[in-house]
């Protein structure tokens, strides 16, 4: 079978082989966000001298609201269908939900650097802010795929606003809650 890196990238989503869907794509571009924005709101506080917390807040950070999300989107969605979610919806909800786990790879293993001295903690805890911020930006390309569109000016400008956003919801949680 013959690939090339565009038709990688450019390849529908899909789930067991399945398209996935409109719903499903917007739940799991919700979850890539929401667990980028936190795993973001929880990195920033951290001292320079704590690199081993930050890993420890950070993974916890995207666990317990990787928990805290799916039961509230299983909720939500047995009150919007009027009925309980069947073991296929529950397991979807929870594969809709995993990238909010994934925000936490990334920071999680570049703060690991400064345990084996490869960057110093503060340098180290920059770089994983600037990585989630990327990542936040990111979507903006995310989303101009899912609707078929070529990268544009607009498609950069929103990514722009979208780290912008992120870093101006981060500043308000850091501002209202520590």
């Amino acid at each position: 079978m013959d690939w090339d890196f565009r038709t990688l990238l450019n390849r529908p989503i899909t789930s067991r082989g399945e398209p996935l869907g409109q719903e499903r794509i917007a739940a799991r571009t919700t979850a890539y966000i929401y667990g980028n924005i936190l795993a973001l709101a929880a990195l920033i506080p951290v001292m320079r001298s704590e690199e081993s917390l930050g890993v420890a807040i950070v993974i916890g950070t995207a666990l317990s609201t990787y928990i805290a999300h799916t039961f509230a989107e299983g909720v939500g969605e047995s009150i919007r269908n009027d009925r309980q979610l069947s073991g296929r919806e529950r397991l979807d909800a929870l594969r809709d939900s995993v990238p909010i786990l994934t925000s936490a790879v990334v920071p999680t293993v570049i703060l690991g650097t400064a345990w084996i001295n490869l960057f110093e903690p503060r340098t180290a805890q920059l770089i994983a802010e600037l990585v989630l911020v990327l990542r936040i930006g990111s979507t903006s390309y995310v989303i101009s795929r899912l609707h078929g569109e070529k990268v544009s000016t607009e498609t950069h400008i929103a990514a722009f606003g979208l780290a912008a956003v992120a870093t101006i919801i981060v500043a308000l949680k850091l501002i209202l809650t520590h």
